[in-house]
C-alpha cells in the first residue's frame, strides 16, 4: 500500500480522502492548519500544514517521511462578481488554490524524481476547464491549478512521476457555506447570486468523491483528467462539445 499525504484534511472533500484510504489499507498522512481537527481521523500521522506558508511545508514533509502519493486538496473559495471582487480575496484563493498546490508539489517531486516513481493527484473542479458566474475567482484559481498540474505532467512523466486532476463538480461540504460572498443586496450581480444553487447543478457527496480519488491512486496508468460523478461528467461533456469561440453555461440564466 502507499504512503499518502492530504492537504486539506480538516473537513470535506479531504477528511473524507484520508477516511477512504486509510480503510482501503494505505498509510495516510493527514495535514490541516489545525492539527487537533483531525485527532478522530483513522491515519498513521496528523501534522500541522499550511500550504501557503513555505515553513510550514518544509516542517511537515520532514516529519512526513517517504510520500509516494500527494494529494492536494487544500482550498477555499467566495462569492463575487468579477467587477467588485476585492482583489485581495482573488490573490488569497491563487496563493491557497495554484500556489499552495504547488509549493507542496515542489517540496515532494525530488524524493519522486530520484526514486522514479510518485503520484500528484490535484482535487480541482469543473470549474477548472469551464467557468460560473459569481465564483469567478475560484474558477480562475483552479484554471491556474490545472494549468500547472498540466506542466506537472509533461515535465515530471520522463522521471515515472504520475499526475492527475481529479474534477468534482458541485459537492454538499461545509464549504459553499463558509465561503465569503462580497454580493450586497443592492448589488446589479444579486439576481445572478441568488441562482447560485441553481447555476452549480446536482450536488454529490464528499464521501463519492473520496472514492474517485482512492480509484485513481490505485490505478497503474491512471488518466490526466478525472471528472468526479455523473454530473461532472455531463457538464464537462458540454462543454467539450460547445463552441470555443462563445461563453458557455452549463445551465441557463434567468438574466
Amino acid at each position: 500500500m502507499s504512503s499518502v499525504l492530504i492537504t486539506g484534511a480538516s473537513q470535506g472533500i479531504g477528511r473524507a480522502i484520508a477516511v477512504e484510504l486509510a480503510h482501503r489499507g494505505h498509510r495516510v498522512i493527514a495535514t490541516a492548519r489545525r492539527p487537533e481537527v483531525l485527532a478522530d481521523l483513522p491515519v498513521a500521522e496528523r501534522l500541522r500544514l499550511d500550504v501557503t506558508d513555505q515553513d510550514s511545508v518544509d516542517r511537515a514533509l520532514e516529519a512526513a517521511g517517504e510520500i509516494d502519493v500527494l494529494v492536494s486538496n487544500a482550498g477555499a473559495t467566495v462569492r463575487a462578481p468579477l467587477e467588485t471582487a476585492p482583489l485581495a480575496e482573488v490573490e488569497r484563493l491563487y496563493q491557497l488554490n495554484a500556489l499552495g498546490a504547488l509549493r507542496v508539489a515542489q517540496g515532494v517531486l525530488p524524493a519522486m524524481r530520484e526514486r522514479r516513481s510518485g503520484r500528484l493527484v490535484f482535487v480541482s473542479s469543473i470549474q477548472g476547464r469551464l467557468v460560473l458566474p459569481i465564483i469567478g475567482p475560484y474558477g480562475a484559481s483552479k484554471w491556474a491549478l490545472e494549468a500547472m498540474a498540466e506542466t506537472l505532467a509533461i515535465e515530471t512523466g520522463h522521471f515515472g512521476v504520475k499526475v492527475s486532476i481529479v474534477q468534482p463538480g458541485a459537492v454538499a461540504t461545509t464549504g459553499v457555506t463558509q465561503a465569503r460572498s462580497f454580493v450586497p443586496e443592492d448589488s446589479p450581480y444579486a439576481p445572478l447570486y441568488r441562482q447560485l444553487p441553481t447555476l452549480r447543478g446536482e450536488v454529490i457527496t464528499s464521501e463519492e468523491v473520496a472514492a474517485v480519488v482512492a480509484d485513481t491512486i490505485e490505478q497503474p496508468d491512471p488518466p490526466l483528467r478525472v471528472p468526479a460523478g455523473a454530473p461532472a461528467e455531463r457538464a464537462l461533456k458540454a462543454r467539450k462539445e460547445a463552441p470555443e469561440n462563445e461563453p458557455f453555461m452549463p445551465a441557463a440564466i434567468d438574466w
